[in-house]
């Protein structure tokens, strides 16, 4: 057992290392499905660098995905507005939505285009190599850096973007750089984790912390506590029930959520304010 599903785990724990984390700002800026637009986006740079004759997993994938990924972080960050009706999660949706149905376009041209979109949905954890684990983990180490050099900016505009307005920053080039580095996590992720875990990793642990507090540095330290949970529990459960590996996880991480309503309502509904510091 454990050498069949220890790469995995650690595969899953170094993508949410990262996921849980920016899960925060996707929730405080109100865009929850952003990680589904722009992994659905990664998912169809993957999808035709395939039809072009690419081999998957290969640098010149990677490279379609990338570009795919980038011309969504420069929409996103070209898109936030003060509009009474159009909000950004609008915008949001609209390219997840063209963005599957191209995928599904291109998927229907190729061999095994049915296989090809299952795999981009659900992923292929379990059969991840300790070469790519190392990969990943370099370049999530080289973002994580990069955010925490720039917490303090990223952190403001996301949980106090008037504050950031007065100061006088470039909220847009800041949004363009905050979403190519989210993109650049993506569309790494959604080649080992598929698109439903990857929103899993990043949206359900940040809204589990939000749950109990608003401090930054507990909503990380929540985060990642029960994203790790959901994990080990998931990977346990597929491997005993002989069940796929994503949509066990997934599911553990729904598990852990309704948990975490259920403490909430057993514990009392205040939670403490947001605090003004950061991580």
């Amino acid at each position: 057992m454990l050498e069949l599903m220890l790469p995995a785990l650690v595969a899953a724990l170094v993508l949410l290392s990262l996921h849980a984390y920016l899960g925060i700002h996707v929730i405080a800026r109100g865009i929850i499905f952003v990680d589904l637009a722009i992994a659905q986006m990664a998912a169809l740079g993957w999808t035709a660098a395939t039809f072009a004759g690419f081999e998957a997993g290969s640098a010149g994938a990677y490279f379609i995905g990338l570009l795919t990924t980038m011309f969504a972080a420069g929409l996103f960050s070209v898109t936030r507005m003060d509009h009474r009706y159009i909000t950004q999660e609008a915008i949001i949706g609209i390219v997840f939505v063209v963005a599957s149905a191209a995928t599904i376009l291109l998927a229907a041209q190729a061999p095994r285009g049915a296989e090809h979109v299952e795999e981009l949905l659900t992923g292929s954890l379990l059969w991840v190599t300790w070469p790519k684990i190392g990969r990943i983990a370099a370049v999530y180490a080289v973002l994580g850096l990069a955010h925490w050099q720039l917490r303090r900016r990223f952190l403001t505009i996301s949980l106090q973007p008037q504050l950031a307005k007065s100061e006088g920053w470039s909220i847009k080039g800041w949004d363009f750089l905050f979403y190519a580095l989210f993109g650049i996590m993506v569309t790494l992720s959604v080649d080992v984790a598929g698109v439903l875990l990857v929103f899993s990793f990043l949206v359900i642990p940040a809204v589990v912390a939000f749950l109990f507090t608003g401090r930054p540095r507990s909503l990380l330290a929540i985060a990642w506590l029960s994203g790790s949970v959901a994990t080990v529990a998931g990977l346990l459960v597929s491997y005993l029930a002989d069940l796929p590996t994503g949509p066990v996880v997934v599911c553990a991480f729904a598990a852990v959520l309704l948990a975490a309503f259920a403490l909430r309502r057993i514990f009392g509904e205040k939670r403490p304010p947001a605090s003004q510091g950061t991580l």
